[in-house]
């Protein structure tokens, strides 16, 4: 069976590279850190706007949508018989077929049918496990695109170790044998796999359906979390995701009321290349610092571009953030560092900085990106490195 079953992945594949590939999503995408380049959304349903009670979907009556507060990458919206229909920013739709239900007649081409209930899910997109795990739905997370050392969200690295999840290969390069045997229903993406399109392809030629999330191109930090209530919608929980988010907004709510400081604050890691990476002037990272208190350094950096990421020579770093009160160098990316020696080794221009001088570096942990669930707790720990209440640190600890 094993032997059948590889003959005809291996026959896929030379079918895939004599057509040249090509899905739908086959243009280059920015890195898991940055903002998508939008495709206009369709006119049925989109995060901007959803459709009308009454509305008809493939004949399919609209029963209403998902209120949304942060949210403005994905919709929800419900149809009769239980379908629901996924919108996301860049436009692509799935629809939810509950268990017994066939996709209605005549359903554009570009709609993806995912079926549910979901039992044996593809997890690559490292941000959705933890909106996974606060739902208590790891079971349905069959296989990994992330090795057990690489998880810091203790639950899934106890699964992964405990054998109930398994690694699956990454992203660009999955295990298309285990996919099959394991019986996946879906597989979660990141927009790192629009870099790989004939994986995609691939994938979705094995009768696997791919839906590309894009939590991490909320502007609002809240917005990231929000996406636990479009995995409710996935699994058939969503009083319990609205729950657990009306809690995460409740925690958002008292941080509001934090006085601004008026300290200004670098966030940046220094990449391969030694240029200073930051983040632009409207990513979420520059609201949570406003939230918690402070004023991040590049108050009108943009690009045309949507990467919410932008690369400066030291020493345009050094101009705009050697006056900064604090540095946070962002570990999530680079490695931890322990000691201010390791940022002077980076570059020696470092010790002329304010912060490094009086001693207000900061690094935050490897589990930032994965930490979607909490990222109220982030804003708390900025504001008292902005306070001096340093006590109850979640992500990020002081250089010394």
């Amino acid at each position: 069976m094993k032997r059948l079953l590889s003959l005809i992945l291996a026959a896929l594949l030379l079918l895939l590279c004599a057509c040249g590939g090509g899905s739908p999503q086959s243009a280059p995408a920015p890195s898991q850190s940055s903002a998508p380049d939008t495709a206009p959304a369709p006119d049925t349903a989109s995060p901007a706007g959803q459709e009308e009670d009454g509305a008809a979907f493939c004949g399919l009556r609209h029963e209403g949508s998902m209120d949304l507060r942060y949210a403005e990458e994905f919709s929800v919206d419900y149809y009769e018989g239980g379908f629901k229909l996924l919108t996301i920013g860049d436009g692509n739709r799935y629809l939810l077929t509950p268990e017994g239900q066939e996709p209605p007649a005549g359903l554009p081409s570009d709609v993806r049918i995912i079926r549910t209930p979901l039992k044996s899910v593809y997890l690559a997109a490292t941000a959705a496990m933890a909106l996974f795990d606060a739902l208590d739905a790891l079971d349905v997370i069959r296989l990994s695109g992330t090795q057990a050392d690489g998880w810091y969200i203790e639950n899934a690295a106890a699964a992964m170790r405990g054998g109930d999840i398994l690694f699956a290969g990454k992203y660009s390069e999955p295990d298309y044998e285990l996919l099959v045997e394991a019986g996946c229903d879906l597989a979660i993406e990141s927009t790192m796999i629009l870099h790989t399109p004939k994986v995609q392809e691939m994938i979705e030629r094995l009768g696997i359906p791919v839906f590309i999330e894009h939590s991490s191109y909320e502007s609002h930090p809240l917005g990231r979390t929000e996406w636990i209530r479009l995995y409710g919608a996935m699994l058939d929980r969503e009083e319990e995701a609205e729950a657990f988010f009306d809690a995460q907004a409740a925690v958002m709510d008292e941080l509001e009321n934090f006085e601004n400081t008026e300290k200004t604050v670098a966030f940046f890691y220094i990449s391969s290349g030694n240029k200073a990476v930051v983040r632009t002037s409207d990513d979420y990272i520059a609201k949570m610092i406003g939230l918690a208190g402070g004023r991040y350094v590049f108050s009108d950096l943009t690009q045309d571009s949507a990467n919410a990421s932008v690369s400066l020579s030291l020493e345009e770093f050094y101009a705009a953030a050697v006056n900064a009160d604090y540095l946070i160098y962002n570990a999530a990316i680079d490695e931890p560092m322990e000691s201010m020696d390791e940022l002077l080794a980076k570059s020696p221009l470092f010790r002329d900085f304010k912060a490094v001088r009086e001693g207000n570096v900061w690094c935050t942990g490897k589990s930032l990106y994965q930490a979607t669930d909490i990222v109220g707790s982030l804003i708390s720990d900025i504001h008292g490195m902005l306070t001096g209440d340093t006590e109850n640190m979640t992500f990020i600890t002081r250089l010394e």
